[in-house]
């Protein structure tokens, strides 16, 4: 196969391998590089695999709890190792679709480091030696890795990130996360139901601190009241290794600073983008802290290259990186003489955001302290899980769900919900913000009972004086 290409992307997660298929399908000559795994830390190491051992915590959460449900399981244990084995069996069989895909698509595959040597040329050195790649357009997808702590970098033994945390050895007793995000929050969440003593430290002054201050302070209550210790305004001030454990010094609100023993760290402070040594400043790409700078389209501002996914600004999220891959694409084709396609911009307001710990969080758009300081004056709704009778029968009555809407002309400004399964539900407030619907429409909109989706109509009543079962 000849290697001179209308698009090549350099990286294959869900904003590669998604730019690649519908550069294909706009009829494009396409090739993809990808030096690990395709499907890219999403698939293989993110994403897909945290949700395969989050099903199997939350499983066996339900058995321990199952006489709350009148049924009866005895002596339940957890084999980490199989619990593992499972989550890495799934990602195992979807790698082998984006395979799949990649054939399905005539996209050409080269694996090896890829960098970009000047305008529209990409070298890759694999195991078969040095290749040149020539392209009309390149995509630069090449993603993120965990940050590590200056002071003590991960070892894979007791200081772990996401990926040791995927994979562990064994069975954490006494396990310290560092950092109240999603990913954080989601390992915390597992480990704390397969059955370790778990702290979590934030530096800010609450946990998920992106999401609804509402929600934050119902997470921390729920996390407290599952046996987790939290603790926010609080710093980390040094890491000590030993044989079996390690030594942290901890800083909390009140400054003084005391010491913990753990058997494991998680450390969840962010990420750093895969951006070094791929030969972008050379060729004048504006970078902001290695993230590479775009416009709404992924044009980077040098000829011919463009930029999705984490290596971008945020939010660091696999489906805003497949939206961009696509918005990418179909501009490229546009460029090419494609007249059938009307790329639009990325409105990052419309993204939603999803936390898989227990409880679920969801949410898009602002934030009722955000809208405030945009000035919206505002009509905000609160429903609880309480008042909803799918959510009562399921045994999943802990949450409420959170509307904010411009008083003035009724637009949906943002959604924000904790709780069983909203990461299911956020998507009907997202397609309402794409639409640019209004409390009128979603007030008019019949949904279905019982559902726990009622309660989205009962938040949107609610913001407006109508709410029926509160």
């Amino acid at each position: 196969m000849s290697d001179q290409y209308d698009l090549v992307v350099l990286g294959s997660g869900p904003g590669g391998y998604v730019a690649a298929i519908r550069g294909a399908q706009l009829g494009l000559k396409v090739g993809i590089v990808e030096r690990e795994l395709l499907g890219g830390i999403c698939l293989n190491w993110g994403c897909i695999p945290t949700k395969a051992l989050l099903r199997s915590a939350e499983i066996f959460h339900y058995m321990q709890n199952a006489k709350d449900y009148g049924l009866a399981a005895k002596d339940i244990t957890a084999d980490l190792d199989a619990v593992v084995k499972r989550s890495r069996g799934v990602s195992k069989q979807l790698n082998q679709g984006i395979g799949h895909l990649m054939k399905k698509n005539k996209i050409a595959v080269h694996m090896g480091e890829g960098r970009v040597t000047g305008p529209g040329k990409l070298e890759v050195k694999g195991d078969k030696g040095t290749e040149t790649l020539t392209a009309k357009h390149i995509i630069v997808a090449t993603g993120a890795r965990a940050r590590d702590l200056p002071f003590a970098p991960a070892d894979g033994k007791r200081i772990w990130t996401y990926r040791h945390a995927m994979t562990p050895t064994e069975m954490p007793t006494k396990l310290l996360v560092i950092g109240s995000g999603a990913i954080g929050i989601e390992f915390a969440s597992f480990y704390n139901d397969m059955g370790a003593d778990v702290t979590v430290v934030e530096m800010l002054d609450r946990v998920v601190p992106v999401e609804d201050a509402e929600v934050s302070i119902f997470l921390e209550k729920s996390l407290t009241k599952q046996g987790m210790t939290i603790k926010t305004s609080t710093g980390l001030e040094d890491l000590k290794v030993g044989a079996k454990g390690v030594t942290a010094k901890i800083k909390g609100k009140d400054g003084k600073v005391t010491s913990g023993e753990y058997s494991h760290v998680i450390v969840a402070i962010g990420i750093q983008p895969n951006t070094e040594s791929i030969g972008l400043e050379e060729q004048g790409v504006k970078m902001d802290r290695g993230f590479i700078q775009i416009d709404d389209f992924g044009r980077t501002g040098a000829k011919g290259l463009w930029a999705i996914g984490d290596c971008v600004p945020g939010p660091w999220l696999a489906h805003k990186a497949s939206h961009e891959g696509v918005t990418a694409a179909e501009a490229i084709a546009q460029e090419l003489g494609n007249k059938e396609v009307h790329p639009h911009g990325l409105d990052r307001n419309n993204i939603p955001g999803c936390t898989y710990c227990h409880p679920q969080i969801a949410s898009v758009g602002l934030t009722e302290a955000k809208a405030k300081e945009a000035g919206y004056e505002l009509k905000v709704g609160n429903f609880p899980f309480i008042g909803n009778g799918k959510a009562i029968a399921l045994g999943e009555a802990e949450g409420f769900i959170k509307t904010v809407f411009d008083a003035k002309t009724g637009e949906l400004l943002g959604a924000h919900m904790i709780g069983a399964e909203v990461t299911e539900l956020i998507q009907g407030y997202t397609v309402g913000k794409t639409l640019e619907t209004t409390e009128a429409e979603l007030m008019q909109t019949v949904f279905p009972h019982p559902t726990l989706s009622e309660m989205m109509h009962e938040s949107v009543l609610g913001a407006y004086g109508k709410a029926l079962h509160i």
